[in-house]
């Protein structure tokens, strides 16, 4: 896979301070530069939103450098898949498709939209939108000269935007409702590529160049899922000493590029809630030794019960706003069409950056 589209899945970031409790330097690298401002177009008219508000990229790749690093040696295992869960008393008995059994205290899935914590708490499998994504880096040999600003494209059934990653590359997107005989260009990168530069419409110059520019094999395409809102509204996002973050508790579809900034504040308010449990058992005395782990789960599992009453409706929210922009933007129609150009398309930027606009809060010091 391409460096830089491994690098920057194009998440809005909320405050760069808010969860920096370790070393800024080695995480500051992890995030794009500054943005200035989101501009939504319609071919080469359009708005442009400036707020007073930090949004930045996140580069992935450097980022799942960082967090490691601040854990102890042997900490993390490597290329170990969850096959079943069970229950053991106040443990959780994880069983490995290697055949290991690992014991856990407190079980955190974060496994992905096939999440099989998620199963065992009772969520069924995220559904398909109809829809898939597109995406695509492109690198220069001197700078691009884009602004630092994220451009949107919509309509004729399509979304596409890019925004630069840093002086030499563009992160872009393209989004779409296939046919059945569309499906079949995944297979074919040439032809996709093609295609996509077809139905681009009229954007602006800059933007088909970045997508002309891109090399086959750092295109991505993928279907689009999500988890229906009402799910987290009635299901179980912690159970005793097992939770779901990230993807597993609310897959969205890509419209307001939160996902992967809301998995990192579900990380916060995760730690925060799970430090208020474990670092009260150290500052007690010790006691009869069954007793006071009875006492140390009951602790967790409401502290993962306060958890999941934090996240619950900011991933309601985010869900809901992120399908209500893929209907906006990308259904056709001459009433859509009308109501989208004269109503919509001022309102689009703003909200958007609202939704990255949202404060987790800060972690403890112990």
């Amino acid at each position: 896979m391409d460096k830089c589209l491994e690098s920057f899945r194009c998440h809005w970031y909320w405050r760069l301070s808010s969860a920096a409790t370790c070393d800024s330097s080695r995480f500051g690298v992890c995030f794009s530069q500054e943005f200035r401002g989101f501009r939504c177009l319609r071919g080469h008219t359009g708005t442009r939103e400036n707020r007073d508000q930090e949004v930045r990229c996140v580069k992935m790749n450097l980022l799942l450098e960082a967090l490691p690093s601040e854990l102890p040696s042997g900490t993390i295992r490597f290329s170990s898949k969850v096959v079943s869960i069970e229950e053991s008393g106040y443990l959780k008995l994880v069983h490995l498709a290697d055949g290991t059994i690992l014991k856990a205290k407190v079980l955190v899935g974060c496994d992905g939209v096939n999440s099989v914590v998620a199963k065992w708490l009772g969520f069924k499998k995220p559904v398909f939108s109809e829809r898939s994504v597109v995406r695509g880096c492109a690198n220069f040999k001197s700078s691009h000269g884009f602004e630092p600003i994220t451009m949107q494209h919509f309509g004729n059934g399509v979304r596409s935007g890019a925004a630069p990653c840093d002086d030499k590359s563009v992160y872009w997107f393209f989004g779409w409702s296939p046919s059945i005989q569309e499906k079949e260009l995944e297979k074919n990168p040439a032809q996709l590529k093609k295609y996509i530069l077809s139905k681009l419409g009229k954007v602006q110059d800059e933007v088909t160049a970045v997508i002309e520019n891109t090399e086959l094999d750092a295109l991505i395409s993928s279907p689009v899922r999500y988890r229906h809102p009402w799910e987290l509204l009635w299901g179980n996002i912690s159970k005793g000493g097992g939770c779901v973050v990230g993807d597993a508790l609310h897959p969205m579809t890509p419209d307001i590029s939160q996902g992967g900034c809301a998995a990192l504040e579900d990380g916060v308010v995760l730690a925060r809630c799970l430090g208020e449990a474990l670092l009260k058992n150290r500052r007690q005395e010790i006691r009869d030794e069954d007793e006071e782990r009875k006492e140390e789960c009951k602790r967790i599992e409401m502290r993962l019960k306060k958890y999941a009453s934090e996240r619950k409706w900011r991933s309601i929210d985010l869900i809901i706003t992120s399908y209500v922009f893929h209907l906006i933007q990308e259904i056709d129609g001459k009433i859509m069409s009308f109501l989208r150009n004269k109503f919509f398309s001022p309102i689009l930027p703003r909200l958007l950056l609202k939704k990255a606009d949202f404060d987790c809060g800060k972690l403890r010091s112990p």
